[in-house]
């Protein structure tokens, strides 16, 4: 028998199948249940997180995961990390993919804007779902992108998410910002970079 899902997954599930049928239904009965459908996938959140009056956000077309860019770059055995401002914690660069960038683009972007340094992202080496990776739990289902990036410009500089800029040996990370990287996925981009034969990763 399958594992129970936790109440996350039910309630995300709920949001989902609510936004589907709200993208794509026009009887106004159909449309209101499914509004009917959203709130209790809220009210389902509010006992898992304790969080009251949770609402899952009114989004518009069919529902898909979110997806996180990350570039991981290196000077030799050093991998360049930044100290985020939000949790006092190390990380490699990247956020939320915007729209109007492909993905590319989105990493060299969020590499400028957090460390100073202009990047070229030249490979893929993993492609994993958040969860199934063991990152904390999130209210989304997200996919982490993860670029090895070559920096071909810039200087350490830091940003509004940003309180330092370090290079560090692989084999002796800082405390690192486990909602955002792992140190699997750092080892993963280094042995990528000395083996670009290496499949990209994925879950």
């Amino acid at each position: 028998m399958p594992a129970p899902r936790s109440l996350l997954e039910v309630s995300r599930e709920l949001a989902a199948i609510s936004q589907a049928g709200l993208a794509f239904s026009k009887d106004p009965f159909d449309r209101e249940r499914f509004n009917r459908l959203r709130e209790m996938a809220g009210e389902i959140m509010t006992v898992e997180i304790g969080q009251s009056g949770f609402r899952w956000p009114a989004e518009s077309g069919y529902p898909t995961p979110k997806v996180d860019v990350r570039g991981v770059a290196f000077r030799g055995d050093s991998v360049l990390l930044i100290k985020e401002s939000s949790s006092g914690l190390w990380t490699t660069p990247g956020g939320w993919a915007d729209v109007n960038l492909s993905a590319a683009q989105n990493v060299e972007k969020e590499f400028l804007e957090e460390s100073g340094y202009q990047v070229k992202a030249v490979a893929i080496t993993s492609v994993i779902d958040r969860e199934l990776a063991g990152f904390p739990v999130h209210t989304h289902t997200i996919y982490k992108i993860f670029f090895l990036c070559q920096i071909i410009g810039g200087e350490a500089r830091t940003s509004i998410e940003s309180t330092e800029i370090g290079f560090f040996p692989t084999d002796n990370l800082p405390a690192l910002d486990r909602d955002r990287v792992s140190a699997e996925e750092i080892r993963r981009a280094h042995a990528f970079q000395r083996n670009a034969a290496r499949p990209c990763y994925f879950n």
